[in-house]
């Protein structure tokens, strides 16, 4: 693991300055200085702040200008099931087993055989049991209390993360029709406008990405990751309702990414994302990038 990210070190500096981030390391700096050194680590080119154009851009943009400290309740795992209950319906929750201040505190005499434990704060911090009896206890708990004691925002300084209890939840195990994975369809929206849909499959192995306007058309597009036109991924079950629901969702918001399941017939609510790739993933083309960017309003959200 440690041989892995030295190498990946000496390819792109770039997560060099995101270890020592994580690490607090540049907290003396400010946040537009920080942004700026990372974007153009990371992307090769300067971040333009004073007339952003790119989606990349303007997501940066946002996380110095945009007021996102607003949206905390929104991003963090547990207090926006309140929001989702209130604004669609709790039926779109995935049932929670649990929440708790410290892993210690988790009783798992009283989980299900299988479950999903993740802290309420960040991101990455996943851990799957699919089976208690086999279930490393100890690998699960080293994990989820380095987490707690991070605060996210540092790692790329999105506000929106910066205030947010660390917590640990517990849900339900659920996968879909795959039988081995939970894909989930990522709604980006704009103005309370559902404009493209990002499917990511076969993480674990390949990770791919594909693209798809609201007609359900294959986007011939990248995000990051590579798309796969061969890959025949069905539109899902009740599709036009998962749309409306992200228009509720995303209402008088300049940008938000609105993420649901499809599962045996059933939507269920992913998570908010205010910063998509907190605004450093490269787009193939680039053209692609300015289109979007071309979609968020920046005037709406100006403190």
């Amino acid at each position: 693991m440690l041989i892995r990210f030295l190498k990946k070190c000496l390819n792109n500096p770039w997560h060099i300055l995101i270890a020592l981030g994580a690490r607090s390391f540049f907290s003396w700096m400010s946040d537009s200085l920080f942004l700026k050194m990372i974007f153009k680590a990371h992307l090769g080119y300067s971040l333009d702040l004073k007339n952003p154009k790119t989606f990349n851009e303007k997501i940066q943009w946002l996380k110095l200008y945009g007021n996102l400290e607003k949206y905390a309740n929104l991003v963090d795992k547990y207090e926006v099931r309140k929001y989702i209950a209130e604004t669609i319906g709790e039926e779109y929750l995935i049932p929670l087993l649990g929440v708790w201040d410290r892993f210690e505190d988790i009783d798992f005499g009283k989980l299900p055989e299988q479950f999903v434990l993740k802290c309420t704060h960040d991101s990455g911090s996943v851990v799957i049991c699919k089976n208690k009896a086999a279930f490393d206890v100890k690998a699960a708990q080293s994990k989820l209390n380095k987490h707690l004691e991070q605060n996210f925002y540092h790692l790329l300084r999105e506000p929106q993360y910066k205030n947010i209890k660390p917590r640990i939840i517990a849900e339900k195990y659920m996968v879909d029709e795959s039988g081995t994975e939970l894909k989930d369809y990522k709604i980006f929206c704009f103005d309370g406008q559902p404009k493209i849909i990002q499917v990511d499959f076969d993480r674990f192995t390949n990770h791919k990405r594909n693209l798809y306007d609201v007609e359900w058309n294959f986007l011939n597009f990248e995000i990051h990751y590579p798309s796969d036109k061969i890959k025949q991924i069905s539109k899902p079950q009740k599709f036009d309702e998962m749309l409306d629901l992200a228009k509720k969702l995303s209402a008088a918001i300049p940008h938000v990414r609105v993420d649901f399941y499809s599962i045996c017939g059933k939507i269920y609510f992913g998570e908010l994302t205010f910063t998509h790739g907190s605004g450093y993933e490269n787009f193939e083309p680039e053209e692609f990038g300015f289109e979007m960017g071309s979609w968020i309003e920046l005037s709406k959200e100006a403190k």
